[in-house]
């Protein structure tokens, strides 16, 4: 059994050789933990190279990083959308680990987040947070978290089951097909639905959560990038799956339309005349509202469609992890 377990590990260790890894880290003000993170990431993955996108920060964040190793670059346009946005423009590898550097995820785990992505010929792997202390997930971001996840899986038909995640491995096809266009926390929004709407093999690995180390403060604020990422989530689904969104809009105004003409059109059947006029023409006008957004609907899901066959287009023009 021993010899299987170790035979095991050294064809990963050559598995893991023929592919080039990067982990990249986007850091503001993380002086207390990206030494920690930068280490960790070496020690558990001593073939890759980390990349730490320093974002403005006003303390040692980016002389830390390089003094452990870290290859340090910059981004100065203020949300971490722009740093990734950067940071998948630029690094060039085949598989990429996607982690924040506040010293919460446990480095440990991206061997077998990356074994489960080159075995299964996956494009992304999400490190589900297994608490390991209370004080590193918040209750208010925990219920947030089921909220705004159920909301992706009414809109969009599935959800994984920590979709805000800030540690994942994406393949290169995932990366390079992957058009970032959130600026701040949006981006684990964005990562889950671009996967749903191109349907892309993705699985989930649980993973050790720890609070943050001390002297490390949160940069995420529970309400105002909540209601950041619940308008993300609708914008995403009227450029996304635009149909049911306007024909939704559509039936909402149709309906009312219909409330409001019903006993106009009664009283003209039975006396022949119309009554309040003013609410016949806003009857009208509703109803023309209903029939403009369903045909908006119509029309930006043709658009929509092209877009998607674009980005399956770019997707397939990578090779799988596993065929590299």
């Amino acid at each position: 059994m021993t010899g299987d377990r170790n035979r095991s590990a050294e064809d990963m260790s050559v598995n893991l050789a023929r592919h080039r890894v990067a982990v990249v880290v986007p850091c503001y003000n993380e002086e207390a933990g990206i030494a920690a993170v930068v280490t960790g990431f070496h020690k558990a993955l001593p073939g890759a190279i980390v990349y730490v996108y320093d974002n403005n920060s006003s303390d040692r964040t980016a002389y830390l990083a390089r003094a452990a190793g870290a290859a340090v670059r910059y981004e100065p346009r203020q949300g971490k959308g722009h740093v990734v946005r950067r940071m998948f423009a630029d690094v060039q590898a085949d598989i990429y680990v996607l982690v924040d550097g506040d010293a919460t995820y446990d480095p440990a785990s991206a061997h077998s987040m990356i074994t489960r992505l080159i075995e299964e010929h996956l494009d992304m792997v999400v490190g589900v947070r297994v608490v390991c202390d209370e004080a590193a997930y918040r209750p208010g971001h925990r219920t947030g978290n089921r909220l705004l996840g159920g909301l992706v899986a009414l809109m969009f038909g599935h959800v994984f089951t920590d979709m805000l995640s800030g540690y994942r491995v994406l393949s290169r096809r995932f990366v390079k097909s992957f058009p970032v266009l959130s600026d701040g926390f949006e981006i684990e929004t964005e990562l889950t639905v671009h996967a749903l709407q191109l349907g892309l093999p993705a699985a989930e690995v649980e993973a050790p959560y720890y609070a943050r180390p001390g002297g490390s403060n949160s940069k995420l604020h529970t309400w105002r990038d909540g209601l950041r990422i619940l308008w993300t989530i609708i914008q995403l689904c009227k450029s996304e799956r635009p149909l049911p969104f306007f024909g939704t809009i559509g039936v909402v105004l149709g309906v009312a339309a219909i409330v409001l003409a019903a006993p106009i059109f009664a009283t003209y059947l039975r006396e022949g005349i119309v009554p309040r006029l003013p609410t016949a023409v806003l009857s009208t006008g509703l109803m023309l509202l209903a029939f403009l957004s369903l045909a908006c609907g119509l029309v930006l899901e043709t658009v929509t469609r092209g877009r998607r066959e674009m980005k399956m287009l770019a997707y397939l023009g990578q090779l799988a992890p596993g065929d590299q």
